[in-house]
């Protein structure tokens, strides 16, 4: 039975201290009920002696301190799961909030989830398609890998993650694919349009949303991830699914940390970031992955909006360090109408190598996939010089990979927030892009390859 306290000391801001607490354990939830009945639930944010700081999910207007009483639930936050959570839409407490019915439980499940332990997991080395060429061609999503989106404040990430989530698949068809879908710190208009395009499109039905707008508290941002990741290992490790959690945007997250670390006056790290935030964003991150034994997956795409476009902010910087590559975005290509204006030369995906290749997708597409790179990347040196010295000054090869540029960029990188393309799709668009060039150029590609594909339609 939870123990009842009125020994309220203090309420400051979003933070509360209750006194003379017994048994109370760190991040425990707790229950404040209101002279008027009303009942509000805090978290255990510390504990010293039989003191506990709790921090509070809903607002402290109304909480007396001489009349309002605290309990201590004895467990941490949960989720309650079975299999009616696809095709739901939840906010970031796992409250149902598209109206429908509460969840009847199977179980429920701690959103700190169980360390996965190192020599259980299984490396992740199958290809998710996404239907985006710039992705599946070249910077390969494999299953159980974590591949972050980097993106800037007005670029259209939304429609990207609106669209991978709609699109992904696993090709061999072995298994059932769910999406998670986590959205954190977004305004009304967002969620309206994740809800609303994923209703529309029928992507629903295999999906589980989490909605935290930015009115809500900051401490249930901080909860949000996790309530996905939670349903993500429900549905990957006891449902047998492959699940694609999306989580956007990672920078209000950090944010909400930051905010919570202040409250709680501890000393701050880079740009007033808690120093634990590697820790705790690794936390999130390693959730992700395949356990052997297990047919499930967990693969994430984590978005995240760069301040200032600055790659070496703090959040894009420690979320390099944790995952496994990064697919950036760039206002260089936004404003050439390029969408997804992914720039693919400083994107990377890691472990792209294990995904691809005979049985997977296809025999050729290591090959294609370098020699694309190369072409690319002198394609805009050649650009580059070309606007500096003039037209004139570049050798007839250069003219050539200028014009590739040109039409890798228009044609392979931008396919609009619509198109789902086939891996097959995206290898033939490639090879019609480098029949551009002339055979003797294709140096990264075997000459069996070349022979079979090149020139052809």
């Amino acid at each position: 039975m939870p123990r009842e306290y009125k020994t309220i000391e203090e309420v400051a801001g979003p933070l509360m201290l209750v006194q003379h607490v017994e048994n109370v354990k760190y991040d425990e939830l707790g229950e404040i009920e209101l002279p008027n009945g009303e009942v509000r639930r805090c978290k255990v944010l510390e504990i010293n002696g039989t003191n506990a700081l709790v921090q509070l999910f809903e607002s402290s207007i109304g909480i007396s301190v001489q009349e309002s009483k605290v309990r201590f639930l004895g467990k941490g936050l949960e989720l309650a799961v079975s299999p009616d959570i696809l095709g739901r839409v939840f906010d970031g407490m796992g409250q149902p909030k598209d109206g429908g019915p509460e969840i009847i439980p199977e179980q429920m499940m701690d959103i700190n989830g169980q360390p996965m332990n190192p020599a259980a997991r299984d490396y992740p080395n199958e290809f998710i398609q996404t239907g985006l060429s710039a992705i599946d061609g070249l910077n390969t999503l494999v299953r159980g890998q974590k591949l972050p989106i980097f993106s800037g404040s007005g670029l259209p990430h939304g429609q990207l993650a609106a669209q991978i989530a709609r699109q992904a698949k696993v090709r061999d068809g072995s298994g059932k694919f769910a999406v998670v879908f986590a959205a954190m710190g977004i305004t009304f208009e967002e969620a309206d349009y994740f809800i609303s395009d994923f209703r529309k499109t029928g992507a629903i039905d295999r999906a589980v949303m989490f909605i935290n707008l930015a009115s809500d508290p900051a401490i249930e941002r901080i909860s949000t991830p996790r309530m996905a990741l939670t349903a993500a290992e429900y549905l990957a490790f006891e449902q047998d699914m492959h699940v694609l959690v999306i989580m956007t945007d990672i920078t209000y997250y950090a944010e909400a940390l930051r905010e919570v670390s202040a409250a709680r006056k501890e000393v701050p790290g880079r740009r007033g970031y808690p120093g634990y935030m590697y820790t705790d964003l690794a936390t999130m991150y390693e959730r992700a992955g395949r356990l052997r034994g297990k047919s499930g997956s967990v693969t994430m795409v984590p978005i995240l909006t760069m301040p200032d476009d600055d790659k070496t902010h703090p959040i894009p910087d420690l979320t390099g360090y944790i995952t496994e590559g990064q697919i950036i975005l760039t206002r260089e290509l936004s404003k050439k109408g390029i969408t997804p204006p992914i720039d693919v030369l400083p994107s990377l995906s890691r472990l792209k190598n294990k995904g691809i290749g005979k049985g997977k997708t296809r025999a050729d597409h290591s090959d294609t996939m370098n020699q694309l790179f190369s072409a690319y990347s002198r394609g805009k040196d050649a650009k580059e010089l070309q606007i500096i010295l003039g037209e004139d000054a570049l050798s007839e090869i250069d003219l050539i990979y200028a014009k590739f540029a040109d039409a890798f960029e228009q044609e392979y990188v931008s396919q609009g927030f619509t198109t789902d393309r086939s891996i097959e799709e995206t290898l033939t668009i490639g090879w019609k892009l480098l029949s551009i060039l002339p055979r003797s150029e294709l140096k990264r590609i075997r000459d069996a390859y070349i022979d079979q594909y090149y020139g052809k339609d």
